[in-house]
């Protein structure tokens, strides 16, 4: 099972995802246990100021960090086995493996999730001065209105690659990033739409010719869509010899493009 809070200004934004398709699947399987705190409970005023103005000026507001570290406090006062993740832009970058990291991490982790102009640098600092691990995390190189988003991608994420919550084990397996490379092309009824044919080899019911079609094909699309990927993979021979063929047809139809538009 994998356990999370998630620590945040506005829980019916977390809620009402959490509520819906297959996380809300994976908790009712017992799979995943989320628990939604919402940050101003942690606070002593009766206004339950949980943001400030940044000293030395500037634009927006900042997370105070009291309400946060005792919201921290109290979850580690039952469970103090956690792994915390902080949403932060300067953080380092979620992908496949890390989703897997977490998947497959037994502690607790707790998500704090920054919004306006992030969180006081406080909050890092006192947690990774008592020893409790601290990683920033980002889902990309973009500014979002709050950490709640960039949350539920990651554990959504790492969600689906828990024994049980899909219910076909094989299509997490043939998924883009999977194995470094984007998946395959999918098609499915009807066989043609206008004048757009499903490919015949995978009407023919050869198993082995559709496996090799669908390999081609996902070295395609990462070629045309994400090269950067190949760069790091290490290609077996057979790949490279097919991966050099697709170069060929791309530069022959290119050639003969550049013709037709010539003429």
């Amino acid at each position: 099972m994998m356990r999370c809070d998630v620590l945040t200004l506005f829980p019916s934004m977390v809620e009402s995802v959490l509520g819906t398709s297959m996380l809300s699947l994976a908790q009712e399987k017992g799979l995943l246990d989320v628990t939604v705190v919402d940050i101003r409970s942690f606070t002593h005023d009766r206004h339950r100021t949980a943001d400030d103005r940044p000293y030395g000026g500037g634009a927006g507001m900042l997370l105070k960090p009291e309400p946060i570290l005792e919201a921290v406090d109290s979850i580690c006062a039952t469970c103090p086995d956690v792994r915390i993740v902080m949403t932060s832009p300067r953080g380092r970058q979620f992908d496949q493996a890390y989703a897997r990291n977490m998947c497959e991490d037994s502690r607790r982790l707790v998500f704090i999730c920054g919004h306006y102009e992030g969180i006081d640098e406080r909050v890092r600092m006192v947690m990774a001065a008592e020893g409790r691990e601290v990683d920033e995390v980002s889902i990309g190189d973009y500014v979002l209105t709050g950490g709640e988003l960039a949350a539920l991608v990651m554990i959504d994420a790492s969600v689906r690659l828990i024994s049980g919550v899909l219910g076909d084990t094989d299509s997490v397996k043939e998924e883009s990033f999977s194995s470094t490379l984007l998946e395959y092309a999918q098609y499915t009824r009807p066989v043609e739409f206008r004048s757009a044919r499903v490919p015949d080899v995978l009407l023919s019911g050869h198993h082995g010719a559709i496996r090799e079609w669908r390999h081609r094909s996902s070295l395609a699309n990462t070629y045309a869509r994400r090269p950067d990927l190949l760069e790091k993979k290490v290609l077996a021979h057979d790949d490279q010899l097919i991966l050099a063929d697709i170069q060929k047809k791309e530069s022959s139809e290119n050639l003969d493009s550049s013709r037709r538009l010539s003429s």
